[in-house]
């Protein structure tokens, strides 16, 4: 498991910089939200104040216990968030978020040892290819890694990125600021704007709740992606790779100030 510091803004080379009005240029919209991107460049922006926070990858985000309680009023949760957020059992899409047993693919797996016996295995859509589905530790673990979700039909539209890329996000109220991974593709008609827990408490976030969306941050969060920056593999990525690849990226943009200079035309 590859445990992430809690980000922080980073200083960049680019603060010496004289800033120029935004560079970046509107190129569409996805369900009324504007997207700009840097002409003659892949990186492009968008701006959302609806966050909705994703257990995926979390070991602990599911357990058997919590099947017919209400996600949002019900008591006794052992899990992050309930199963029917991750569409079990009555939903035909439940394997992408929870591993099927692989002696009933009608039922989910749970976990027979370790720390979190007892629970489902949640799985994310980037993941270690060298790990089998049951291992816990194949998937981007929500707790502990900076990761944004991609609505199905935003990841499918052409020149949005990759799984693995990387990017930064800018809480415009609350200055808090982290690097992320894109790691899951959610429903295809989702709205964006959902990210991990770790994400959601890097960006002034107070323990935000999957099941209830209590204590996600407030405020207006600018979000820049750099298509076709992923790895090779894809994951794992430890922290100080993140952290060094993603303050090169955002140089290349004109860093974090220049970001801020396109808040307003977004």
């Amino acid at each position: 498991m590859h445990k992430y510091l809690l980000a922080i803004p980073f200083v960049f080379s680019s603060a010496a910089i004289a800033v120029e009005p935004c560079p970046f240029k509107k190129w569409d919209t996805y369900q009324g939200v504007s997207l700009l991107k840097e002409p003659g460049k892949g990186a492009y922006l968008f701006a959302s104040t609806e966050v909705k926070v994703d257990a995926d990858g979390a070991p602990n985000a599911y357990h058997p216990d919590d099947i017919g309680l209400n996600c949002k009023t019900g008591t006794g949760f052992k899990g992050l968030d309930c199963p029917a957020n991750g569409g079990y059992p009555n939903s035909d899409w439940w394997r992408s978020a929870i591993a099927p047993d692989p002696k009933n693919n009608n039922k989910a797996y749970v976990q027979t040892k370790g720390d979190f016996k007892g629970f489902f295995v949640s799985r994310t859509s980037l993941v270690d290819k060298t790990k089998t589905d049951l291992d816990t530790t194949k998937y981007v673990d929500s707790r502990s890694v900076p990761y944004l979700v991609f609505p199905g039909k935003f990841y499918s539209k052409a020149g949005t990125g990759h799984l693995g890329d990387f990017g930064y996000a800018l809480n415009i109220q609350s200055g808090k600021a982290s690097p992320f991974i894109v790691a899951e593709v959610g429903p295809p008609s989702a709205h964006l704007g959902e990210m991990s827990i770790f994400l959601g408490n890097a960006l002034g976030g107070n323990n935000p709740n999957p099941r209830t969306g209590a204590g996600v941050p407030k405020g207006k969060t600018i979000y820049v992606v750099f298509p076709s920056s992923k790895n090779s593999p894809t994951w794992p990525v430890n922290t100080v790779e993140m952290d060094s690849k993603v303050a090169l990226l955002l140089d290349g943009i004109g860093g974090v100030e220049q970001l801020k200079s396109c808040a307003e035309p977004l």
